[in-house]
């Protein structure tokens, strides 16, 4: 910044702009474009018009539903910045563009309700090991001052937040900024370049003092600074921010820089600490496992989009090599790929490009075989995956179908593109209610997907909760004789058995022998009868299918003519038929064990939702590495948990989440029962 070699140019960067929901990233992302000059004035949100929330959905609910990228030239520098969902709902979005990303600006509010979404962000970021700075935005609309409000934020950081700049009031108005490492005051103009200014003498101390606060931080990892500080020996500004860089790219600390994004604010600061701080894609690389080998071209799928006219792009970050439209590259198991278009991209628009250059963020077209998440190289056989994309558990579902018959194929197709481009969402087929259930990580998410599927591909769906698969058994045993016996001419029909029913333990499944003596049912006919049980368990006497059983075959008659295969199924399924109505049959439902993510402020009310819910609390303690949350461990029916989590993060400010795995059957009776079977007799 400054003085310091205004004129260097680097190697492209790509930079995410992730964030809490409502902390004003995609505020920031058009402030950016803006401030850059590649739009001709900020617009905002409430418009309609942004860049990058331009999709019907993200429009309809004032909310980012997807990653947005847009490339600006700032300073002879080419950045690609990407702007990622802050929903819960919509993280996952986030995960592949990461990967590949230089810098995270995280854009956080003073807010110490909006910590808990911050510490996933964080969390998240440290795993990945992704340098980041921290943009403290809407500083004008703060009640405390910045110092107290990083103390309030630091608990979501594992790193120190080492506050950067800070304010310049008059008359408790915030009119700008003080850097501390270029020691200048900056006088905040909206949509406009900050005016330079000095200090005011009675801002000074103050700027001393939150300087010498900073000098401290980056001297824990400097020890030649640590010596300057303490013999009271003025650092060269160069040494500082060498140290800066350092810390930053490191991930040794989180520099944080302020400013409000909605009147462009602090944008012009943050621009050029991006440009001189961020690292280059070479550390990018290696963080990936990826040699400094330039000769072989390498690329990173970040994101897969479906547009209406131009077909399948793959917005990838080249990490290696030079890239040219139709160039030949190779997936991770060997298949061949054309390149067939190369773009740059800017929010829905793509501007088309002969080639692309090592760093550069571009959008490959038509490569059909070709999924986020993907390696590609111009290496034959491919390269193993740098990543891996593992979608956090579903938490909300619903079974899906066309209104229209004939719109089934139709749906079908639609749904995988979407999947490509949104890989935590899942499609599964459910063999006992043959419904169809679209699963993922909340109710806004789904909606939104039923939202394209009925508008970007004009196919009107249904949807529903997803039934549960109860069962049923029975609490005693019968033995029941079962004949069938029919002549209409010819051949007759004749089958004649006795079995015997009794219950298994809970989580036995079925159990079928035999004690024949005699010949009485020959030994060709013994596997009909067990056919026509199990045919017969498939909807047992409450309308389910009927577990935990075990059926004995222990008499019966032939007939040596009109005895047959068929004759002694139908005879099976008339003994269990009239056997179990005898057995004093009761429904079962699945009991799932829960395990809930809470921050610990929302604990006492996540306790009290349980036992509304048929729940039973096993306990509760601090999530180990996570402080301030906790996870709350309880059973639950799966038949309470459909909407599950949108009471949970209702109660925790939108962070909470849960997974779920089966636990056992659970006898269900009374009111609740009459209820299951009743709506089971009028679906039937």
């Amino acid at each position: 910044m400054g003085n310091r070699a205004g004129g260097r140019r680097t190697g492209p960067k790509c930079i995410a702009i992730v964030g809490p929901f409502s902390s004003g990233k995609s505020t920031l992302f058009e402030a950016i474009l803006a401030r850059t000059g590649a739009i001709a004035r900020q617009n905002p949100i409430a418009s309609g018009n942004t860049v990058s929330d331009h999709s019907p959905e993200a429009r309809e609910h004032a909310m980012s539903v997807e990653a947005t990228f847009a490339t600006v030239e700032f300073m002879g520098d080419t950045l690609t910045f990407v702007d990622c969902p802050g929903s819960i709902e919509f993280a996952f979005e986030a995960e592949p563009v990461l990967a590949a990303c230089d810098l995270a600006v995280v854009v956080a509010e003073p807010d110490e309700k909006k910590i808990p979404a911050l510490q996933l962000i964080m969390r998240r970021l440290d795993e990945l090991g992704i340098p980041r700075i921290l943009f403290l935005n809407k500083v004008d609309k703060a009640t405390a001052g910045v110092r107290e409000a990083l103390k309030t934020l630091q608990p979501a950081s594992s790193v120190p937040l080492l506050l950067r700049q800070i304010p310049l009031r008059k008359d408790g108005v915030v009119i700008g900024s003080i850097d501390l490492a270029l020691e200048r005051a900056y006088i905040y103009r909206e949509y406009a370049a900050s005016e330079v200014a000095d200090i005011p003498g009675d801002d000074k101390a103050r700027e001393i003092e939150a300087r010498f606060s900073m000098l401290e931080t980056l001297a824990d990892h400097d020890d030649a600074l640590m010596e300057q500080l303490l013999e009271e020996i003025e650092p060269p500004r160069d040494a500082v921010f060498d140290d800066l860089v350092a810390d930053l790219r490191e991930g040794r600390v989180t520099p944080v820089l302020i400013g409000t994004a909605e009147k462009g604010n602090g944008v012009l600061r943050l621009l050029k600490a991006i440009r001189h701080d961020a690292p280059d894609v070479e550390p990018t690389r290696r963080r990936l496992g990826v040699a400094d080998d330039e000769s072989v071209t390498l690329v990173q799928v970040m994101k897969t989009i479906h547009t209406s006219h131009g077909g399948k792009l793959s917005v990838s970050r080249v990490l290696a090599g030079q890239l040219s439209d139709g160039a030949e590259l190779f997936l991770p198991n060997g298949e061949a790929a054309k390149v067939s278009g190369l773009y740059r991209m800017f929010g829905k628009d793509q501007t088309k490009i002969a080639d692309a250059a090592t760093g550069d963020t571009v959008a490959l077209g038509k490569l059909e075989s070709v999924r986020t998440g993907a390696p590609l190289t111009s290496a034959k056989g491919g390269r193993e995956f740098l990543i891996e994309l593992v979608p956090p558990k579903p938490v909300y579902a619903f079974a899906l179908r066309p209104k229209e018959r004939k719109d089934d194929v139709k749906l079908s197709a639609a749904v995988q593109r979407l999947a490509e481009e949104d890989p935590s969402l899942s499609l599964a087929h459910n063999q006992d209610s043959a419904e169809t259930v679209l699963s993922g990580h909340g109710e806004m998410h789904l909606r939104v997907v039923r939202e394209r599927l009925e508008g970007r591909n004009q196919i009107a769906v249904e949807g529903h909760a997803p039934a549960v698969p109860y069962r049923e058994t029975i609490r005693k045993g019968t033995q029941q004789r079962g004949r069938h016996k029919k002549q209409s001419g010819g051949h007759g029909q004749f089958g004649d058995v006795v079995i015997e029913i009794r219950p298994l333990p809970r989580g036995s499944g079925f159990e079928f022998t035999d004690t024949i003596s005699g010949g009485v049912v020959p030994k060709q006919y013994i596997p009909s009868v067990e056919t026509g049980v199990r045919d017969y368990l498939k909807c047992g006497p409450l309308g389910f299918p009927v577990v935990d059983i075990a059926v004995n075959l222990s008499d019966g008659s032939y007939h040596t003519v009109d005895s047959s295969d068929m004759a002694f199924q139908m005879a099976a399924r008339l003994a269990m038929k009239e056997g179990m109505a005898a057995c004093s049959p009761v429904l079962l439902e699945p009991i799932m064990e829960v395990e809930i993510f809470t921050p610990s402020e929302a604990t006492a009310r996540i306790i009290a939702i349980i036992p509304q819910r048929r729940g039973q609390i096993l306990g509760y303690d601090a999530r180990s590495g996570w402080p301030g949350w906790d996870v709350v461990r309880a059973t639950m029916p799966q038949a309470e948990m459909g909407d599950l989590i949108i009471e949970l993060r209702s109660a925790t400010s939108g962070v909470g989440n849960y997974i779920a795995s089966f636990s056992h059957m659970a006898e269900l009776t009374g009111r609740l029962a009459d209820v299951v079977m009743n709506a089971a007799g009028k679906a039937a």
